[in-house]
């Protein structure tokens, strides 16, 4: 595969480090990792891709290549939301793009696919696992009064992200996860063996706690209203252990031109099912490339 890799520098001096995949002449596409994840993840699914499109990846900020920045408070949704604008802007200047995100990726992609600024360069948004957390807080708030039940089911699935909160003890519990101890995590998540290994899992699972600590108390405390400013396709995986897939019904009161499609794989199926994720993928951008700018 063709392949390009830059340093982008973002708003707040920053370092990303960016790729890119395929022929520039094709319809963009910009993929956005989850945690513990960086790009390389995306791997299984680029090679199902790149012949159709320009692929964008890059490494968030705390994850692979790119720098760490030493403050909780820089992994706030907004200042992701303008890593992203500073990607596409160093390298698809005034194009616009499809974006498709995965668990955490998708959470800060929806800060950027809520934003009006967007409104004329974002063609689609394509989100797997990762709800908005206003959206979600909302939905919590819902379940708490009229449906208790399943107010607490997603409770035992997000048992983490209050552990996560921790200042010490959950960066330093990732020390002791090896690639190979990781892989054998996924490999009984996902019922696969032979998954890639993340060869830096001990750094990504550390340093991107932080996105849990800037974000979860203040946007579920005080959420805002985020109405989407492009078509949304949802892929939800009904085995997910950790993302409910009753989050997603609260999209369709955020999102005017909306999609589901439910796929049978569990939270990591872009590395365990990519051909299903990739169909999926390929059926709703082609539904909108016909609006892409020049």
């Amino acid at each position: 595969m063709e392949q390009q890799s830059y340093w982008v520098q973002t708003t707040d001096q920053q370092r990303l480090y960016v790729k890119t995949w395929g022929n520039a002449n094709n319809p963009a596409l910009v993929l956005v990792h989850g945690y513990p994840d960086n790009q390389e993840v995306w791997e299984p699914v680029i090679g199902h891709l790149v012949q159709d499109y320009y692929i964008v990846t890059y490494d968030v900020r705390g994850a692979g290549m790119s720098s760490v920045p030493r403050r909780t408070w820089a992994y706030a949704l907004p200042q992701l939301s303008l890593d992203l604008e500073s990607v596409v802007n160093s390298v698809i200047p005034q194009r616009s793009f499809h974006l498709v995100a995965h668990d955490w990726g998708s959470i800060q992609s929806w800060e950027s696919a809520t934003e009006p600024k967007f409104r004329e360069r974002m063609l689609s948004f394509t989100t797997i696992s990762g709800p908005c957390l206003d959206h979600a807080a909302f939905w919590m708030r819902e379940q708490f009064v009229q449906h208790k039940p399943q107010f607490f089911k997603q409770l035992t699935k997000s048992w983490y992200i209050a552990a996560f909160q921790l200042p010490f003890l959950a960066p330093t519990v990732w020390q002791f996860f090896s690639p190979e101890h990781w892989g054998k995590v996924l490999s009984h998540l996902e019922g696969r063996s032979d998954l890639p290994l993340n060869h830096h899992i001990a750094a990504d699972g550390k340093h991107g706690v932080a996105l849990y600590r800037a974000n979860f108390i203040p946007r579920l405390t005080k959420p805002r209203e985020r109405f989407a400013i492009c078509p949304v396709q949802a892929i939800v995986l009904e085995q997910d252990q950790f993302v409910s897939p009753a989050l997603i019904d609260e999209m369709p009161k955020w999102v005017e031109d909306f999609q589901r499609v439910n796929v049978n794989a569990n939270h990591w199926a872009i590395l365990s099912q990519p051909e299903v994720i990739v169909k999926e993928i390929k059926r709703f951008v082609q539904n909108w490339r016909c609006v892409e700018a020049s």
